[in-house]
């Protein structure tokens, strides 16, 4: 206990948040694993008021001083900390974990904090503590929740997880978590204070906080919420670049996959693109997560491929993306369709399945390209520049995508559903030209733009 009262003193006394936040840690540091257990023994329930508030404010240090108010609620908070970790640990020796009552506990923690906040001064500086708060809570939460279904617990000391691709199922203590997250969320928006004594500059990790909740919850409309809160505040607050990095990739990420699905491709390049270029090198993680959404951007608004090169550091991705670029490239329907097949299960579950699907008029393309360029160059007249044929007969490209779809069962493709499929190639500029029916041909543009951003 006596380590905790010198950690606050000396965070109080240096104005120094992460060391504050350090004070309410429900995890032991490495080079003290008993922390946790020594301070849970320090005291007993009748005493603990006690033992914090002498701990707390019966100092000697005569440069920190405290009102009352301000006093009274950081003795509750820790008071509440002490409970929390009563429950935390009598629940990891348990056979039962009781997961509820850590997370209730905790929450008590949690809105100790915001009333000191919202009613007590705490200072902007103390913000950190609602970090520790808030990402604690959210874990509980969802251990609760997993408990109560009887399933495996996740790891508390997760720092990054796959919450785009959630299991979704009754998440009561997740879904009271997302409301006092909000709460703080709440907190930070709405202070008035000048911005360098602002808990604004908490927002942004509360709003991943909030994202994250949000998406395990798949509940991911109410992030939009979130985004109009921020653009109608967007005057009163710190530009972006002027917050923490980690926070910034962290939010452009979760931006990009809420544009990816709602199928604005342009918008979710642009976050995911920022997310991916500030990330830092050596987060393999989180570069995964990032190119697992980018990647298929790229496909639909550039219709290029990832290299062999940038997807070497991830065998995920390689396995998750390698044949199904491959059958892109050489035009195999067949190759794509099974690929997609495959890979269905992991490609809904990360929420990519129907982005992807649109990958076959990729592969069509390269399909019809090659058709294209196999069918040679014009003889040149007055001896000018060969120039490719750019009269293709319908039955040719029918020829090609018969062989192509050969997975089909040996269905037989009429040519009006060719020229149905060619048709709505032109119409979404994949192929520049026009089929003229009565002669069974397509005529594509010369000059090498035939087949847009391919050369030819």
């Amino acid at each position: 206990m006596d380590i905790l009262f010198q950690d606050f003193e000396q965070a109080q006394r240096d104005g120094s948040g992460p060391l504050l936040s350090t004070t309410i840690l429900p995890l032991a540091p490495p080079n003290d694993p008993n922390r946790l257990r020594t301070l849970v023994s320090s005291a007993n329930s009748s005493s603990i008021q006690q033992v914090i508030r002498a701990g707390l404010l019966a100092h000697t240090n005569t440069e920190i001083r405290f009102s009352k108010a301000e006093g009274n609620a950081w003795v509750d908070v820790y008071v509440a900390f002490w409970r929390a970790i009563g429950e935390l640990l009598a629940t990891e020796e348990d056979v039962r974990p009781q997961w509820g009552s850590v997370c209730e506990a905790w929450k008590e923690v949690t809105n100790a904090l915001i009333k000191g906040y919202s009613s007590a001064g705490f200072e902007a500086w103390t913000v950190p503590c609602l970090y520790v708060a808030g990402r604690y809570l959210r874990i509980f939460a969802i251990k609760a929740d997993e408990s109560s279904r009887s399933k495996n617990a996740i790891g508390i000391n997760t720092v990054m997880q796959d919450d785009i691709a959630g299991d979704w199922g009754r998440n009561e203590k997740l879904e009271d978590a997302a409301r006092v997250i909000n709460r703080i969320f709440n907190l930070c928006i709405s202070d008035r204070a000048p911005l360098a004594e602002s808990r604004k500059w908490g927002l942004y990790y509360t709003t991943n906080l909030l994202f994250k909740t949000y998406f395990k919850l798949n509940s991911i409309g109410l992030s939009k919420n979130i985004l109009l809160a921020l653009k109608a505040s967007k005057t009163d607050m710190p530009p972006i670049e002027a917050f923490p990095k980690s926070h910034i990739v962290t939010f452009k990420y979760y931006v990009g996959i809420i544009f990816f699905l709602e199928e604005d491709y342009a918008q979710a390049e642009e976050n995911l693109t920022d997310a991916w270029k500030m990330c830092h090198r050596d987060a393999v993680r989180n570069k995964e997560l990032i190119l697992t959404y980018l990647i298929p951007c790229h496909l639909l608004t550039t219709h290029t491929l990832p290299t062999e090169q940038l997807l070497a550091p991830f065998p995920r991705l390689q396995a998750l993306f390698g044949s199904l670029g491959a059958c892109i490239k050489r035009g195999d329907l067949a190759g794509f369709d099974a690929a997609l097949a495959a890979g269905e299960d992991e490609f809904v579950k990360r929420r990519i399945y129907l982005t992807l699907e649109r990958g076959r008029d990729i592969a069509l393309r390269n399909l019809l390209r090659k058709v294209y360029i196999t069918g040679g160059f014009e003889e040149s007249r007055n001896g000018g520049p060969l120039i490719r044929r750019t009269r293709v007969p319908v039955a040719e490209f029918g020829a090609a995508i018969r062989l192509g779809s050969q997975a089909d069962g040996g269905r037989i493709i009429e040519n009006d559903e060719v020229e149905c499929l060619i048709a709505n190639m032109i119409y979404k500029n994949l192929i520049r030209g026009y089929i003229a029916r009565e002669r069974g041909i397509v005529v594509l543009s010369k000059g090498g733009s035939a087949f847009p951003g391919t050369g030819v």
